[in-house]
């Protein structure tokens, strides 16, 4: 039976936080601040999302965060995203070499990311990974993101899979949450933003390295 990996994107299968933190500062300059972001520093807040980054810019140069100040802005955000969406964006080690060897071994790929779908495709074209993946589901490709479980559970469909036989790699709650409510196994990253942290959330496994991910992955959905 037909085996089914799902991974998600920003501080999964890469370290996107640079370019990030960047499209939020240009915000903030183009309003004349000087950039409050910091790449390392604020790390896991890129990793929340756009909204997230500018809000808590917003709380370090004025103490607050007015919404009507974040929508404002989110949309020049993503533009400015867009346009630099690789410049800092590095693959963590060992993702190219995994993926070979799960689709050696018979595993579908997807992704399930809550970065908007285009520009999910656009970074994947980039980073050389698109066409190593069966499916790709982004924040807007259904009405509802994770951790609700429908887009897991789509990114597993279009691959061809079937969920009692998948399993989601991740690095936040929000994949642990999408895992659980679709009834998968989860696998969270311990080297993204919040580290070996992670493991109070009491994922099924903890991955410290790509290189460990198919023996992995071989005891949380064993060959039939």
């Amino acid at each position: 039976m037909t085996r089914t990996a799902i991974f998600d994107l920003d501080g999964t299968l890469a370290d996107t936080s640079g370019d990030l933190i960047a499209a939020a500062n240009a915000c903030f300059e183009a309003d004349g601040h000087a950039p409050p972001l910091d790449p390392v520093a604020h790390m896991a807040v890129a990793f929340a999302g756009g909204r997230a980054m500018l809000r808590k810019g917003y709380q370090i140069l004025h103490g607050t965060a007015q919404e009507a100040d974040v929508d404002r802005h989110y949309p020049g955000l993503l533009a400015f995203y867009g346009e630099n969406i690789d410049r800092h964006t590095r693959l963590y080690p060992g993702v190219e070499a995994c993926l070979d060897d799960l689709a050696q071994a018979g595993w579908r790929l997807g992704v399930c990311t809550n970065k908007p779908e285009g520009l999910a495709e656009d970074l994947l074209q980039r980073l050389g990974l698109r066409s190593r993946f069966a499916s790709m589901i982004g924040a807007d490709t259904l009405p509802v993101r994770k951790p609700d479980a429908a887009p897991l559970l789509a990114a597993v469909e279009r691959a061809g899979g079937q969920a009692d036989r998948s399993v989601l790699i991740g690095d936040t709650i929000t994949d642990r949450d999408a895992a659980r409510a679709a009834g998968l196994p989860c696998v969270l990253v311990s080297f993204g933003p919040e580290g070996r942290a992670v493991e109070r959330l009491q994922p099924q496994a903890l991955l410290d390295h790509y290189d460990a991910l198919p023996a992995l992955l071989d005891q949380l959905v064993p060959a039939a």
